[in-house]
C-alpha cells in the first residue's frame, strides 16, 4: 500500500515500484496456497473456505500475466486504465482480509490452549 501510494504521489518511478511489488508476488502465492492446503489437511473447513477464494485469485492473477510484461505489476501499464487505483483497492481488501485472518487465528490458538 505504501509503495503504491508513493507511486501515486510521484515519490518513486513506476519501474522501481513495480520491481519492489513483483518480488513479493510469488512468495504471496506460495504462502497463501500452503496455508490453504494446511487448513484443508487439518480439517478447519470454515477457515479453508475463507482462504480458498483469495488463494485462487492470487494464482489466477499470477498465471494470467501477459507475455512481455515484467510481472503482475508492469511499469508501462500501471498508469493506464486506472490500474493503479485497482491495485490500491486490491491491496486494501487484502489488508482487511489479513487482519481478519490474524484475529481468527489468534482466537483459534487461544481456544486450543484453553481446551488443552
Amino acid at each position: 500500500i505504501i509503495t503504491l501510494s508513493d507511486l501515486e504521489c510521484d515519490y518513486i518511478n513506476a519501474r522501481s515500484c513495480c520491481s519492489k511489488l513483483n518480488k513479493w508476488v510469488v512468495p504471496e502465492v506460495i504462502g497463501h496456497t500452503v496455508v490453504t492446503v494446511l487448513m484443508l489437511i487439518s480439517l478447519h473447513w470454515f477457515i479453508f473456505l475463507l482462504n480458498l477464494p483469495v488463494a485462487t485469485w492470487n494464482i489466477y492473477r499470477y498465471i494470467m500475466v501477459p507475455s512481455g510484461n515484467m510481472g503482475v505489476f508492469d511499469p508501462t501499464e500501471i498508469h493506464n486504465r486506472g490500474q493503479l487505483k485497482s491495485h490500491m483497492k486490491e491491496a486494501m481488501i487484502k489488508l482487511g482480509f489479513h487482519l481478519l485472518c490474524f484475529f481468527m487465528y489468534l482466537y483459534s490458538m487461544i481456544l486450543a490452549l484453553i481446551n488443552d
